[in-house]
């Protein structure tokens, strides 16, 4: 691995940690944790005081969803917003996990909140 691979991976490893030493997930209003790769975006709804995973929404295995990323990522937003009522959450914290809020993940956070859930 390059030194500027590894510089790059370390200061996004150090952002998550940062960013999660604030962010905390309760019952009441629990964590929305997104992972964004180069093919698939994950999204789940984390109830920290628990450990335990109350919603869970991919694009892995989901032969019948085409377009892009950007519309892939406001799919699953969507998707998610849907389970939180579903399960009668509102409210969450948002978890961006070290990445920019630019992008995949504001088309996320946007469709969630366009979809209901309050952040």
């Amino acid at each position: 691995m390059s030194n500027q691979l590894a510089h790059k991976l370390h200061n996004k490893s150090q952002r998550k940690r940062r960013i999660r030493s604030v962010v905390v997930g309760t019952d009441k209003r629990p964590r929305l944790s997104v992972y964004v790769s180069n093919t698939n975006v994950t999204a789940q709804l984390i109830d920290d005081t628990s450990g335990k995973t109350l919603s869970y929404v991919t694009t892995v295995g989901q032969k019948s969803l085409k377009g892009s990323m950007g519309e892939k990522a406001e799919w699953v937003g969507a998707e998610i917003a849907n389970q939180a009522k579903a399960s009668k959450v509102k409210k969450v914290v948002f978890d961006r996990g070290g990445n920019l809020y630019h992008g995949r993940i504001a088309a996320l956070a946007d469709a969630a909140r366009k979809a209901g859930l309050e952040f």
